[in-house]
Parts: structure tokens; sequence; C-alpha cells
């Protein structure tokens, strides 16, 4: 199949490049939103929660999907392969099971909790599925925050060895 001309992979590098940091930079900012929301009132706790869901669905998730679709472009147009290195195959877990725990688990989660705030205000803080959810957040989305941080370290480094060719 035909590669990518070098400037062609310097646009796919670019816009990889982009939709990692996008999807890293909300991924952190959710994560980090959570230890500090303490809203007065159930319109503040509502409109974090709202503010915190759109970001989730209208820059992460686009992020997300533009740094799997840039992987796949970089898998089939150029010499990196699909998993020429084991750096890569990192990589390649780490997207499709973010994006499925994203999408599955963790944007359901932070979705249910602006619903629960909008219906019950500040007594959602004591409803036992938003609590649940805001826990779940706790645990798996600082978990998923650091592992897309780590997969944009590995990017870098690229470490661990070339795997070796089968004889």
């Amino acid at each position: 199949m035909k590669k990518l001309s070098s400037k062609g992979q310097k646009w796919l590098k670019s816009l990889h490049i982009y939709s990692g940091c996008v999807w890293v930079g909300c991924a952190t900012t959710l994560t980090i939103m959570q230890f500090f929301v303490n809203p007065e009132d159930g319109s503040e706790l509502y409109g974090i929660l709202y503010t915190l869901d759109f970001i989730d669905l209208f820059i992460l998730v686009p992020g997300a999907i533009g740094t799997l679709l840039t992987a796949l472009v970089y898998s089939i147009w150029t010499n990196w392969g699909w998993f020429k290195h084991n750096w890569i195959t990192v990589k390649w877990i780490i997207c499709i099971f973010g994006i499925a725990f994203g999408t599955f688990w963790l944007g359901p989660w932070l979705s249910d909790m602006a619903h629960i705030a909008k219906d019950q205000g500040l007594k959602a803080l004591s409803d036992p599925e938003y609590l649940s959810n805001r826990q779940n957040l706790i645990i798996f989305g600082t978990s998923q925050a650091l592992t897309v941080v780590f997969a944009a370290f590995i990017s870098t480094l690229k470490p661990w060895r070339k795997k070796r060719q089968a004889k």
C-alpha cells in the first residue's frame, strides 16, 4: 500500500499530537475538578456537573476519536505498522480500552450525576446512585487519566525494544 509523503506524515503527526493533547487535557481536567467541587447550592452543583459533562461529550470524545483515527492512519499509511513495536501495542490497548471504558462507564456515570443534580439539587450529595457514580469516577476516572498520560509519555520515550522478527 502507498505510504504517506514526508509532508503528509508531518501533518498526521501534528493532528495526532493535537488530538492526544485534547484527550489528555480533558481527562486531567475532569479528574482534578472532581476533587474541588464544593457547591453552595443545587444550581451550582448542576452547573458544574453539566459543564464537566459537556467537556466530556464535546471536547474529550472528539479528542479520543481523533487520536484513534490518526493512529489508524499511522498504522496503515506509514512504516510504523500496527504492532511493529511493543510500545505501539501498549498504546493500542490504552486507546481502545480507554475509548470503550469512557463510552460505556465513565461518560454515563458523569451524565447521570448531572441529571441527578438537576432533579435533586444539593440533595444529590446524599443520593446513593450519585455517591456511587462519584466514587467510581474518582477511582476509575483518575486511573483512566493517568493511563492516557502514560500513553503520551511512551509516545515520546518509545520504550521497549522492537519486537523480534520471526525466523
